[in-house]
């Protein structure tokens, strides 16, 4: 097995076969149609209270049910990874999307549509891992921690698909016509992942149950691997929160933004996740022993832009909020770090369930977050109308999530360093070795 030390040492110089780079094109493909049904709730907040006649709180229990459902498969899901590959896990993944967002389509009750949502949450809990597994095992090692940063980043195209196309279509033919859009295209990719798609090159013997119990107890023990969920959790949420749910009916009924100008602001949020990917992961790969610094200077930008606007009494000029919506964007590629985590401190044999218990991370925190300021909203606002004063207040609640996560990251970062062997003279060498 390798060492810590020897996984963060210069690979060679290997070049990725145009199969890999076709491979991890259908995969983001269908990571973008994944996105797009996990925000597609989030912009259709405000239309969902009036169909549903629902509170804050219940209308913030959809989103955060769906997470606690995508939550709570992340390391069923990586166990299944590590033994029935990519290729099936993706193409099961996008049916059963599918199918939810044909429920919600037709729905017109709470309960109809909380079963939507727990099915589209399980078939996104699916995707993700199950396409970073593809990255894996089809590309050079030192092509992995910008590919991976490119699938994160290049997956957000789906939120811009559901907050321009989906929105276009529910204010145009409707609620029908939007869902069961949506749905089409999950069944269409469903199919090319299955017809598409391989499992990797000299796929190693499946485990055993034994085996896969083993693997779920090291990854966890590892402190390398705890070191990736906390990095996840406290870069995520942040990010997820915004995108997924309180984002929009923020900046609309929070800072007095028209509906289309909210819409652009979130597609920025998109590019900037985009844009801003590729460079961090150029630099995990040439400064590895400075990922956690880089993970906490995404946190500090967070907690910063937070500060001047609900510091500034709403509404807050356009340019601070543009200013928020690029740092909280960071959070996006910032989360991918963790995963590099569970790639760099865990042996092939049990990655997918590394990565799967890195994935918990941001997505507890997200529906935490969530949850907590639909909480505030109900309270400060009985009449269910979202007041700017309401959301100034329901926001502040993302002290305690950055609280936490940064504690979990300083905690695990030593922790790590120890079993890794990474004295002071240690990552003097690993960085000279670089030069």
């Amino acid at each position: 097995m390798q060492t810590a030390s020897e996984s963060l040492a210069s690979p060679p110089k290997q070049k990725a076969a145009p199969l890999a780079w076709t491979l991890w094109g259908v995969g983001v493909l269908a990571y973008s149609v994944a996105v797009l049904h996990r925000t597609s709730f989030g912009v259709v907040g405000l239309e969902a209270v009036h169909r549903f006649d629902a509170t804050a709180g219940i209308l913030a229990s959809f989103t955060v049910l769906q997470l606690l459902v995508y939550a709570s498969m992340q390391i069923p899901v990586g166990l299944m990874l590590d033994r029935i590959g990519p290729r099936r896990m993706v193409a099961g993944g996008a049916l059963l999307m599918a199918a939810g967002q044909t429920l919600m389509a037709v729905s017109t009750d709470v309960g109809t549509a909380v079963a939507a949502r727990v099915m589209v949450g399980a078939g996104d809990a699916m995707t993700f891992i199950s396409v970073l597994g593809i990255v894996v095992a089809w590309f050079p090692a030192r092509y992995v921690p910008v590919v991976t940063q490119l699938t994160g980043q290049l997956g957000q195209f789906g939120q811009v698909l559901s907050a321009i196309p989906l929105v276009a279509l529910l204010h145009g033919p409707g609620w029908g016509t939007a869902f069961g859009a949506a749905a089409s295209l999950g069944a269409l990719m469903a199919v090319l992942s299955f017809a598409v798609l391989r499992d990797g090159p000299g796929r190693a013997e499946v485990p055993s149950l034994r085996e896969t119990g083993a693997n779920l107890v090291e990854a966890w023990r590892h402190p390398g691997t705890r070191l990736g969920l906390w990095s996840h959790f406290v870069t995520q949420f942040t990010t997820h929160t915004f995108a997924l749910m309180w984002g929009f009916p923020y900046l609309v009924s929070g800072q007095g933004m028209r509906p289309a100008a909210a819409s652009t602001l979130l597609t920025l949020f998109v590019l900037v996740n985009i844009v801003a990917g590729p460079f961090i992961g150029r630099l995990v790969a040439r400064y590895p022993l400075r990922r956690s610094w880089l993970v906490l200077g995404i946190v500090g930008l967070n907690v910063a832009s937070w500060a001047a606007v609900l510091a500034w009494p709403p509404p807050a000029p356009a340019w601070l909020l543009v200013i928020l919506a690029v740092c909280v964007a960071l959070g996006g590629p910032g989360s991918m770090i963790g995963f590099d985590y569970a790639r760099t401190f865990n042996p092939p044999g049990r990655q997918g369930t590394a990565t799967g218990i890195v994935n918990v991370g941001g997505f507890v925190a997200s529906l935490i977050t969530i949850l907590l300021i639909g909480l505030v909203l109900d309270a400060m606002s009985p009449d269910g109308e979202f007041t700017p004063e309401a959301f100034r207040v329901a926001w502040t609640v993302q002290i305690a999530v950055w609280a936490v996560g940064v504690a979990g990251v300083l905690r695990n970062r030593a922790l790590a360093r120890r079993h890794a062997g990474l004295t002071t003279g240690a990552r003097r060498r690993s960085r000279r070795s670089r030069r």
